[in-house]
């Protein structure tokens, strides 16, 4: 069975942001995402996960490109410049290539959230 194509969205950043990421990525129309702890080192120096105040995460999305898009401009206009973050996507093939649209869920057609938020 052929996939459906969609981006994965990668976003390695400080672990206290994952709240606030979180609701983020939900409202910008995401249908879910995947965290888990990170460790390396980067231009803002060596984050080793061992204190929570120098801890990273890794957030992973798969989604359609217009809403990987819409994710990585918030991000980089609301986060980039004060906090240590690093975004990437990839193409993927996803053999779970249902869209709430096919399967009967209503889309707000503010911001494609699903379902529509009220804040939209």
């Amino acid at each position: 069975m052929p996939g459906t194509t969609r981006k994965l969205l990668t976003v390695v950043c400080e672990a206290g942001l994952e709240s606030r990421l979180a609701e983020d990525v939900m409202r910008l129309g995401a249908h879910g995402y995947t965290v888990t702890d990170a460790r390396g080192k980067g231009s803002r120096g060596v984050r080793n996960a061992a204190w929570d105040t120098t801890a990273n995460i890794r957030v992973e999305v798969v989604c359609e490109e217009r809403i990987a898009r819409r994710i990585e401009e918030h991000l980089q206009k609301h986060y980039y410049d004060n906090f240590a973050m690093i975004l990437f996507s990839v193409d993927v093939s996803s053999a779970r290539g249902s869209s709430p649209s096919s399967t009967g869920f209503s889309i707000c057609s503010v911001c494609s959230c699903s379902p529509p938020a009220s804040r939209c």
